[in-house]
């Protein structure tokens, strides 16, 4: 394994960085408190190309790897979860799932929109009573000619309202013998009719971001726009969940970094008893515990990257990546506040912010406690990762920048 970074990834990694620092920091507080995301932000990410970062330039995208995604999105948190999350769902979660399980003739007409960020993506599988538990979907899709008629409501969608095209998992067989079994895999066009969205507010953290829902009522959808086999919904599901996942990680590594920095630098220009509070042992302690947190979930989510430049299956590597990362990001963000003292308390700085933010982390896409039993089950042998019928495609370069 060699983590070291090309010339290439280093730009891309500036580029980011350079657009987080300058047009997202000095606003993101404002836009935090009115729970919304200013306009210029998602336009802005397509112009610089950030929405199509690491699809194939045959595809409309940037043709970089699946490392300098994870580079990517730590830069993005580093900044503020909010347009992370829209890259998540976007890349992760709705584009790298067409690259995996769509038809070319499929990722020839969905994906260059995408790339270019003519459309935003979303996707659809958490609802009101399926949650962590996927196999109590109860959206359903039932073939009616060359469409299929969905009807169901999706919850706790990020970029409901802000996104063209969503993933749907959907039920396509109601007689499954297994509660995995029955699921099929749609892109749906959110302007359908029969589709409405809305915004949920009062949000905890991620208050800029769009969380929302999807209500679908006898909404046609072409049969042609079916990802994958029917049936296959629930591998579809999970293997999206992989590189959602991994974005997540990546990013929770950058808000574990904003925390560390917020930190040092309020430490060395806060005074108590005539000296800087970073010449305290328990201050230098915590300092110390966020800069060991962030290089081991540094070096678990690109270990979980070069896995995906390999083409290889990633699903233990990337579950350890989120989980460390993320509970990594909440202690940060604790101890961020403490280290801040009454100021921590209040979005005068930015770190109750992060603090808000590294809560939701431990949460979506799959919770702390999922991945702890994912995890005894690996290390147990109860679990083990069969192939797919359609693996994520390895990073050719030759393949991705022609």
């Amino acid at each position: 394994m060699d983590f070291a970074l090309s010339e290439e990834q280093k730009m891309a990694q500036q580029m980011v960085r350079d657009f987080a620092q300058k047009e997202v920091s000095p606003i993101i507080t404002e836009w935090d408190r009115k729970q919304d995301m200013a306009p210029s932000i998602l336009p802005r990410m397509a112009e610089l190309g950030i929405l199509g970062i690491n699809m194939p330039v045959r595809y409309g995208g940037q043709g970089f790897d699946y490392m300098t995604l994870g580079l990517v999105c730590e830069e993005l948190e580093y900044a503020d979860a909010t347009v992370r999350v829209a890259m998540s769902v976007h890349m992760g979660l709705c584009s790298m799932c067409i690259l995996q399980w769509g038809t070319e003739e499929q990722k020839e007409r969905m994906l260059p929109p995408l790339a270019k960020g003519e459309r935003y993506g979303s996707f659809g599988m958490t609802e009101p009573n399926a949650g962590s538990d996927v196999t109590a979907i109860s959206t359903t899709a039932v073939k009616d000619g060359d469409d299929y008629i969905l009807n169901g409501e999706k919850m706790w969608i990020s970029m409901a309202t802000k996104a063209h095209d969503s993933v749907i998992i959907a039920r396509t067989d109601p007689n499954h013998k297994r509660p995995s079994d029955g699921m099929s895999a749609f892109v749906l066009d959110l302007t359908s009719k029969g589709v409405t969205t809305g915004d949920i507010h009062g949000k905890m953290g991620v208050r800029a971001g769009s969380t929302g829902w999807i209500s679908m009522q006898d909404v046609r959808v072409p049969a042609e726009n079916r990802l994958g086999e029917e049936g296959e919904g629930f591998k579809i599901g999970m293997s999206c969940l992989d590189n959602g996942r991994y974005t997540v990680a990546a990013g929770a590594t950058g808000l574990t970094r904003a925390c560390l920095d917020a930190s040092i630098k309020y430490a060395k220009e806060r005074e108590t008893f005539g000296q800087p509070i970073a010449q305290y042992q328990l201050i230098k302690q915590k300092i110390a515990r966020m800069q060991r947190d962030y290089e081991m979930a540094q070096m678990l989510y690109l270990r979980a990257g070069w896995l995906k430049n390999l083409g290889q299956r990633n699903t233990r590597e990337t579950s350890m990546a989120k989980w460390f990362a993320c509970d990594a990001a909440f202690d940060a963000g604790s101890e961020a506040v403490q280290i801040h003292g009454g100021y921590g308390y209040s979005d005068e700085y930015p770190v109750e912010r992060f603090l808000r933010n590294a809560k939701g982390a431990v949460i979506y896409e799959g919770s702390a406690e999922i991945h702890t039993l994912l995890q005894a089950d690996y290390a147990l042998g109860y679990r083990k990762d069969g192939s797919l019928r359609c693996e994520l495609p390895a990073y050719d370069p030759d393949y991705w920048q022609e």
